[in-house]
């Protein structure tokens, strides 16, 4: 799309000493500076980005925004220049809402999705809703863009100058509806604080990214900001408050003056689960809608996939469609990409899936969930990430020996550390019976090798994911490939 220079003041910043310049583009990445552009030198975890002032200058960059620790680290740089600076308490938060001002345009109707599991299922199901409905709609996260418009996305919550780009692209390509996922990363470092939202949902609360955050408390806080901070108080917040952590998010929101739709088993929910039957393909499920009983077929592997899907028809009520609608599209739902996915069939009727699971929480609940849709033994494959939270590692290892009959660890993203020492702590957890197989192609074929008819084996922690990333480099790997690539060849199909 096309952008014309806008003034400072256009996007609520005052430089100083009160040069209004006008702007051509936003950075943050001093190499992506051209001539008139706004450089945003932010707070970063090993570097602050004033820093890089000096090369955002021989750039052409004509104004700078900053904080007062940026300030003070980029004035030498700035000494003797004409370039417009803006110092202000939070740049992050200041960056975003100039964002949503510069880019300027978004899809009329927005929610956002937090919580450590199931944030892509919500997005996804949310956005298949409204297309079943005859909306344009897309969903943003960990998968990239999706619907009807696509793109790549290097980040669940993209940083503020590429999210409002996008939101502007998606606008302007007739994109009216759009779910979002809202990471703590995002949530912390205010990428969606210049984000109009509608609606904001709450999934679970559960251990992760504690290698980022200082504590669980800190962790929580970051996701309790979509609702505290970023929902504005005329919106409706969709809470599961089966999750310890639901009921005192709804009695914030609440305070806040936003509507509450709560989603779970109690009675005081509006949309209440009531009970669920399972088989080989799918689930039945019956809820309440504020006390009227309905019935929907979903063809969804995993118990936990319908607190996913009432939490999406939540969302989509939240933003005026008629309830009765929402539900009749709900059997059109279709698997998440890397979520409890279908990725081959055994001749014997075994069943291959594949799953993102790569916490505690989420093995444990991936494969608790998977149990009653088998009649034989389950197997499952299990590795954890490098250069990521420490603890939870023989954590994940022991969930999936409690939860499954043959347990296989593997390597998953080993990043920058020793792949034997990932390893070396999941054995740790998951105990002696646990066997270990350090290549994920090797242990995806012994996974398959050892089901026998009616087995399932249930491959975890990579999910959608097509490459493994292995020091800095990231090669081809693909769970739901090699899983079809390991049943043909042992089929003796290949």
């Amino acid at each position: 799309m096309a952008l014309t220079a806008k003034p400072l003041s256009a996007l609520g910043l005052t430089a100083r000493p009160g040069s209004d310049v006008a702007v051509t583009g936003l950075s943050v990445d001093s190499q992506l500076v051209k001539p008139g552009h706004l450089f945003a030198a932010l707070p970063g975890t090993k570097v602050h980005g004033a820093t890089f002032v000096a090369a955002a200058l021989e750039r052409g960059a004509a104004a700078v925004l900053t904080d007062r620790s940026g300030e003070e680290s980029a004035r030498q740089a700035l000494a003797g220049t004409s370039v417009a600076l803006v110092v202000v308490e939070d740049a992050r938060l200041a960056l975003s809402c100039a964002a949503a001002l510069f880019f300027g345009a978004q899809p009329d109707q927005m929610v956002a999705v937090t919580g450590t599991n199931g944030k892509t299922s919500v997005a996804t199901f949310t956005r298949m809703i409204w297309q079943a409905l005859g909306f344009d709609a897309a969903n943003i996260g960990t998968t990239g863009v999706e619907g009807a418009f696509t793109a790549p996305s290097a980040h669940t919550t993209p940083e503020p100058i590429t999210l409002h780009r996008l939101l502007a692209d998606m606008a302007a390509a007739g994109v009216t509806h759009a779910a979002m996922e809202a990471s703590s990363h995002g949530l912390a470092q205010r990428r969606l604080d210049g984000v109009v939202l509608r609606a904001a949902a709450f999934t679970n609360f559960t251990q992760d990214h504690l290698d980022y955050h200082a504590s669980f408390e800190e962790y929580f806080d970051a996701k309790a900001g979509l609702f505290t901070r970023v929902l504005p108080e005329e919106g409706t917040a969709v809470i599961n408050t089966d999750d310890p952590k639901g009921p005192g998010l709804a009695a914030l929101a609440k305070a806040r003056g936003q509507q509450v739709i709560r989603v779970g088993h109690g009675n005081v929910c509006e949309i209440q689960l009531q009970g669920q039957r399972f088989d080989a393909a799918g689930q039945d499920v019956r809820f309440l809608w504020h006390g009227g009983p309905q019935m929907v077929r979903l063809p969804l592997i995993g118990g936990f996939q319908a607190m996913n899907v009432l939490t999406a028809a939540g969302l989509v009520i939240a933003c005026g469609a008629e309830p009765k609608e929402v539900f009749d599209a709900l059997p059109q739902l279709m698997t998440v990409r890397g979520r409890m996915q279908l990725a081959a069939t055994r001749t014997n009727g075994a069943a291959v899936f594949v799953d993102f699971a790569h916490t505690p929480d989420a093995v444990e609940t991936a494969l608790k969930a998977l149990r009653p849709h088998v009649l034989g033994r389950i197997v499952a494959i299990v590795g954890a990430g490098g250069d990521r939270d420490r603890t939870k590692r023989p954590l994940m290892g022991a969930a999936a020996s409690a939860h499954a009959d043959q347990v296989i660890v593997t390597d998953d993203n080993p990043r920058t550390e020793d792949p034997a020492s990932i390893r070396a702590a999941v054995m740790a957890g998951a105990g002696p019976e646990a066997t270990e197989v350090g290549d994920r192609a090797e242990a995806i074929l012994r996974g398959v090798d050892a089901l026998g008819p009616g087995d399932a084996l249930l491959i975890m922690g990579k999910g959608h994911e097509r490459g493994q990333v292995i020091g800095t480099d990231v090669f081809p790997f693909d769970d739901a490939e090699q899983a079809s690539i390991a049943v043909a060849a042992l089929d003796g199909k290949i």
